[in-house]
């Protein structure tokens, strides 16, 4: 649904984007991940149709954005860090403005505009002042304004953003919503939030796309690949105490493992594991009656995710 070919963005002679390729297909829900100056910002400045590339393609729905600049921004939703909201308004009426903005009739405004109320969690705040609203509610107006034209591509930029507990769980269920009709594309610094909301994610380092999976990976891999279906359940983080090759040749044995990778660090052996089932209390009881010290049990996913993160992004000499 997403084609993105060579792309290159120059700011005079400073090169923020260098020949990015990559696709996303309809109705996945993908991280964007990078450092600061990485690229991101330029990036979904393109994709949002804010930037022209300085060369190469960008397609979405087959529309490419330099041949038909303006079929190309109909397709897209934006929601910037902080969303451009009017606070004089209530949230209904805030709405209809943009549908009007976004070439919407009146009818089409009020056919759409229970719906989006409802995938956007604000049903019972659609007639309360924008200016009234805590930040979390106005994150999800900036959801709304953005999908009120059903747009193919939905880019949302730090959603998680000064949001609490609660309200972060609440935006999770907003983003997997949106994926029923259109494709998401996250960018966030969140990486617990984006390995349980996202299908995979893309990693840009200096300008270029350092990975990309393709799903193909096994799902334990120490490699971005291995994250394709970051939703998935089951993964566990160890700090462990012993040998690295007795922890490898007991997990390899174990029943409840399904896969695994070992690090081992100052002493210490980290290992990520895959189990067959959510039974994370009988991998320790085994552990420990193997005379395996288990000195730390935390969720997985995440943690692989910042740990690969910072594995690709840091600079080696």
């Amino acid at each position: 649904m997403i084609e993105v070919h060579n792309l290159s963005r120059y700011y005079g002679t400073f090169c923020a984007l260098k020949e990015i390729s990559f696709s996303i297909a309809n109705g996945e829900v993908v991280g964007f991940l990078g450092r600061n100056g990485a690229g991101k910002s330029t990036t979904l400045k393109v994709l949002a149709g804010l930037l022209a590339p300085s060369a190469g393609t960008v397609k979405i729905d087959n529309v490419d954005m330099t041949e038909a600049p303006t079929g190309f921004r109909k397709r897209i939703g934006f929601l910037p860090e902080e969303p451009p909201l009017y606070e004089d308004l209530s949230v209904s009426d805030f709405l209809r403005y943009v549908g009007s903005l976004r070439g919407m009739s009146a009818q089409a405004i009020k056919s759409r505009l229970p719906e989006v109320l409802a995938k956007a969690q604000l049903e019972d705040r659609a007639d309360q002042l924008i200016s009234e609203l805590s930040h979390g509610y106005r994150k999800r107006v900036g959801i709304a304004q953005a999908i009120i034209h059903r747009p193919k591509l939905v880019i949302l930029d730090e959603p998680f953003s000064g949001l609490d507990p609660a309200q972060i769980r609440g935006m999770r269920v907003v983003i997997r919503a949106l994926a029923e009709e259109s494709t998401v594309l996250i960018s966030s610094h969140n990486l617990p939030e984006i390995s349980q909301t996202c299908d995979r994610v893309l990693v840009l380092k200096r300008g270029r796309l350092v990975a990309e999976p393709d799903g193909s990976s096994d799902p334990i891999s120490p490699t971005i690949g291995g994250l394709a279906g970051g939703v998935a359940k089951n993964h566990v983080s160890l700090t462990l105490r012993g040998d690295a090759g007795a922890v490898g040749a007991f997990l390899e044995a174990s029943p409840l493992v399904k896969g695994h990778t070992l690090k081992a660090r100052a002493g210490l052996v980290l290992a990520y594991v895959l189990l067959n089932e959510d039974a994370p209390e009988a991998l320790v009881e085994a552990l420990v009656a193997a005379g395996i010290g288990v000195r730390r049990v935390e969720d997985g996913l995440a943690i692989q995710l910042e740990d690969v993160f910072l594995d690709l992004t840091e600079d080696r000499k």
